[in-house]
């Protein structure tokens, strides 16, 4: 990483902790990702640890410490707000006549996601299971699911090694997919047609659609359109579209919005 003028090395430090696999990081690993010498990495990370954007472990171990989360909660915060979801997954419900659900990104407690807002109309969510178990089991893994794996394939390969490292949930449906080989597979065609898609694996008789919400090349969480599987199509390609119309509308609500004159 070439560092071009003095004001850029803090942002470039940070970056680098972004490239490198998570954890703890030492002098020399840091100096390597940034190309900047030990001596100025060094004094850049001692100077952030007295207010809590970076933790010096021991053996001269750093990682980012809690200001930087704070920082990032206040991003996510508005990333995107809460008027906009509901009417969106509200507008996604009526097109489709599916159940129309956003899930989010956590990295608490490992990567995860979590169903945070939904709409589904005059749907019996009794029938439809969505706050049943395996909802609150294994579909919180990236692995498993239209929702997740739309997520995992827009991470950084960083962090897909973390998920990848992870085994398969116990209780995961028969059609979960257990091989990390087909799983790298299948992240590929996701970010190829823009949309991933299961079949009964999170919910027995429920099919499942999925879009990523992006925040820049980064997806945040996902969209999720699910039907009876007896009412999914076997050509997906309209309700795709669905999805995805109302993923990318969700991720213009992340952008930054140029001020008024």
């Amino acid at each position: 990483m070439a560092v071009a003028t003095s004001h850029t090395r803090v942002f470039a430090l940070q970056e680098a902790f972004t490239q490198l696999h998570g954890g703890d990081q030492s002098v020399l690993d840091l100096s390597s990702a940034t190309g900047m010498p030990d001596s100025t990495v060094h004094r850049i990370l001692q100077s952030g640890v007295p207010g809590g954007a970076i933790d010096q472990i021991c053996r001269g171990k750093y990682r980012p410490g809690p200001t930087l989360v704070k920082v990032a909660l206040h991003a996510m915060a508005h990333a995107p707000g809460a008027a906009p979801t509901q009417r969106l997954l509200a507008d996604l419900h009526e097109r489709t006549g599916g159940a129309a659900l956003l899930f989010c990104l956590t990295p608490f407690g490992g990567l995860r996601r979590l169903c945070t807002d939904y709409a589904w109309g005059d749907l019996d969510p009794g029938s439809l299971g969505v706050f049943a178990q395996p909802l609150v089991t294994h579909s919180r893994s990236l692995r498993t699911g239209a929702s997740g794996r739309v997520i995992l394939a827009h991470l950084p390969e960083p962090l897909q090694s973390l998920v990848f490292s992870e085994e398969v949930p116990a209780d995961a449906a028969p059609g979960a997919i257990r091989d990390n080989s087909a799983l790298a597979e299948t992240l590929v065609e996701i970010r190829c047609s823009g949309y991933a898609v299961a079949r009964e694996e999170v919910v027995p008789g429920w099919d499942a659609i999925a879009a990523p919400v992006m925040w820049g090349d980064v997806a945040i969480g996902s969209v999720v359109l699910a039907l009876p599987t007896s009412d999914m199509p076997a050509n997906v390609s309209d309700l795709a579209e669905h999805a995805c119309r109302t993923a990318r509308a969700l991720s213009e609500h992340t952008a930054v919005q140029a001020p008024r004159a």
